[in-house]
């Protein structure tokens, strides 16, 4: 339920309610602009019609980011309910929906864990800690760091950074730097400054990219920007320069926002006269929150991160760094420290005070099964609210969680100290997820052939190869009391083949086709198979599809055996995949990233269950950020080496330590030779 608040705060009335069934789809839309004013857009719709139940849309990304957390929480709960048989199917007419008549809502709000009926009382002892910041590893790359930063400037401090590995792995003459501040202001709030292209306030701390207009906004989390540059503060006699950029967003659920940028063209924005035309140096940002904060403010690391290409390289490395200060890339690192006194100068509020999104009906024909106030004075298409939350409500929570956070610590410190045994992963994980009383079947990987070859000793390129587990980090035995990770090991399933493809449209349910390996003989005879088809969309659109095999039966009751036999709701709240680019360009690295995702949550899987297999379609193509993301790894596939890992993630003390179902390594895929599917 969305509730308001009445001017009295004697009791809670909801605006709109219905129940959160286990089909109940909701979509980050990303950045809409409406009135003049950004926001943050959440679809809500009903996955078995398609049909729409509204949108809703906040002032923050940080703010649609609990919303849809919190209807997911709830998504996820309906479906176990259901499942263990004390749920129900919801009527068409009690499920969530924002259409109907709306009432005026010009109210104070409370914190949003008090809105929602949903959260801290449904949700795991540890997930209680997130929100405040408190926990150790979840959020952070699931992938061991092979970077290797040497600090070659101090600035006013704020640290620049060269990336030295990449003197080894780059044949390029490329040198990749980054510079890291710490400063006082939420994530949120440093996002806000950099992604609005209109904010006055920009000016006062941006020396470069100050003036700042929107060329094309692609969707709600990519676009195009123009922007000029005067030089007469560096240089003089310099004639003014202007730029073109592409950049995209992601907002992840450890609350860390990254932005990538990159010069282009753009055929309505030809040179203009008096200018001159400058690439930028491609750039990412990242604003990670810091976790060790008190839990009164908000603090946030942010690191710019960007590459510099030079044609004549000798004497130029060699006297680049001398003049370092003097040079252009200088200056666009400098934006870190600049962004950090503009907010020492001008604090913001704390950004843990959330706001009630603003609601847009989907029909406004449509009518509401509760009576509400008239609605005469209004004829807005959002909702907007004012957030507040009392002193005394923030210090009841505030005590309890740090309560908890100085035993979680405690532990965590303790098990180091004494050295416990917690990076090695207990080979009965695997044992208790298949029959251990039976002999394995033995599997020749001759008899499974896909169209996309294996590696050899001689063939490094357009092939596919299993990478094992050791740079992939799990959860943990003891990961609910300290948050540790560990080495993911071998993993459970063996994988047979990949399948490269390609088609006109969307290609789904392989296995049904009856030239699917999965139709073979050596096939039927497997106690049991996985398919993942990773859905490429592109012109033409491509699949990448992954066979992997079981020698023994999954056994009864296990994690596996649930995820198998479980609701799509389930298999949504727990398949999960780590990506990594093992070689490969460091823009694409970064925006690829190395962090688990939850992939049923992150964009739409359809799940295909018969006889001994079970396939997972993804569509790569009904999310935004992983549109855009894909789009960047398909100009540059020929020259990636790309990692995967695919697991179920635990929850409970008896699904840990995590275990790796499979491995994926697939070496510069030439889109060419994909094969057509017939």
């Amino acid at each position: 339920m969305i509730y308001r608040r009445k001017w009295c705060f004697c009791f809670q009335r909801p605006i709109r309610q219905g129940v959160v069934g286990q089909f109940l789809k909701i979509e980050d839309l990303g950045r809409r602009r409406f009135e003049d004013e950004d926001f943050y857009v959440l679809k809500i719709s009903n996955a078995l019609d398609g049909t729409t139940k509204g949108e809703i849309a906040c002032k923050t990304a940080s703010d649609a980011q609990k919303w849809r957390d919190a209807f997911l929480q709830a998504k996820e709960e309906a479906s176990v309910r259901f499942q263990k048989g004390s749920g129900r199917i919801p009527e068409n007419a009690d499920q969530f929906n924002l259409s109907g008549h709306r009432p005026r809502l010009r109210r104070y709000a409370r914190d949003l864990t008090k809105l929602i009926k949903i959260g801290r009382e449904h949700s795991l002892g540890h997930e209680s800690l997130q929100a405040f910041g408190f926990e150790v590893k979840k959020g952070d790359d699931d992938i061991l760091d092979e970077q290797d930063w040497r600090c070659v400037r101090n600035v006013n401090g704020i640290r620049i950074l060269e990336d030295v590995s990449s003197e080894n792995t780059t044949k390029e003459k490329v040198v990749i730097l980054k510079s890291a501040g710490v400063i006082a202001a939420s994530p949120s709030a440093v996002f806000e400054m950099l992604i609005d292209v209109q904010n006055p306030h920009r000016k006062e701390w941006d020396v470069l990219t100050a003036d700042l207009k929107l060329v094309e906004e692609i969707d709600g989390h990519c676009d195009i920007v123009y922007g000029t540059f005067d030089p007469k503060y560096l240089r003089r006699w310099n004639s003014k320069r202007d730029f073109l950029f592409s950049r995209f967003w992601r907002h992840d659920p450890d609350n860390t926002y990254s932005i990538f940028q990159s010069s282009i063209s753009h055929k309505d924005w030809p040179k203009r006269r008096g200018y001159r035309r400058i690439k930028l140096n491609t750039t990412t940002w990242e604003i990670k929150p810091l976790p060790f904060n008190r839990l009164n403010s908000s603090m946030s690391l942010v690191t710019q991160t960007m590459e510099i290409r030079s044609t004549g390289w000798g004497r130029w490395r060699k006297k680049y760094f001398a003049k370092l200060d003097k040079t252009m890339p200088y200056i666009v690192l400098c934006q870190v420290a600049g962004l950090r006194d503009y907010f020492a100068a001008n604090p913001v509020p704390d950004d843990n005070i959330a706001t009630v999104p603003t609601v847009r009906k989907s029909d406004p024909l449509g009518t509401s099964n509760e009576t509400h106030e008239a609605d005469d004075a209004t004829q807005d298409e959002f909702y907007d609210a004012i957030a507040a939350v009392t002193d005394e409500e923030d210090d009841e929570d505030s005590g309890e969680e740090l309560s908890k956070f100085e035993k979680v610590k405690s532990h965590r410190f303790k098990n180091i100290a004494l050295g416990i045994s917690a990076f090695t992963l207990p080979a009965k994980s695997l044992e208790n997820e298949l029959v251990s009383d039976s002999s394995p079947m033995e599997i020749s990987p001759s008899d499974f052939k896909g169209s996309l070859c294996p590696a050899s000793g001689i063939k490094d390129s357009n092939c596919w190869t299993e990478p094992g587990g050791r740079e992939f980090m799990v959860r943990g035995k003891t990961y609910l009391k300290d948050y540790l990770k560990v080495s993911g090991g071998e993993p459970l399933l063996k994988l047979l083949a990949v399948d490269w493809f390609q088609s006109d449209n969307r290609i789904d349910a392989v296995v049904s086709n009856k030239n699917s390996l999965v139709q073979s003989e050596a096939a039927k005879k497997l106690p049991f198979l996985l398919v993942i088809n990773l859905q490429v969309p592109a012109t033409p659109n491509y699949s990448l599809v992954f066979y992997f095999g079981a020698s023994k039966e999954i056994r009864k009751g296990s994690l596996l055996d649930r995820f198998v036999s479980g609701s799509d709701a389930y298999r949504d709240s727990r398949f999960k995949l780590i990506p990594r680019i093992a070689e490969g360009y460091w823009f694409v690295k970064r925006a690829v990233g190395t962090k688990a995702c939850l992939l049923g949550k992150a964009v739409s899987c359809r799940y295909l269950r018969e006889d001994n297999y079970l396939e997972i379609d993804v569509d790569i193509g009904s999310s935004s950020v992983a549109r855009s993301i894909i789009n960047l790894v398909l100009g540059h596939v020929t020259s990636l080496v790309v990692d995967m890992a695919v697991l179920i993630e635990g929850r409970e003390e008896s699904e840990l330590p995590e275990y790796l179902i499979g491995t994926i390594r697939v070496s510069r895929v030439e889109l060419q030779s994909a094969k057509s599917y017939d």
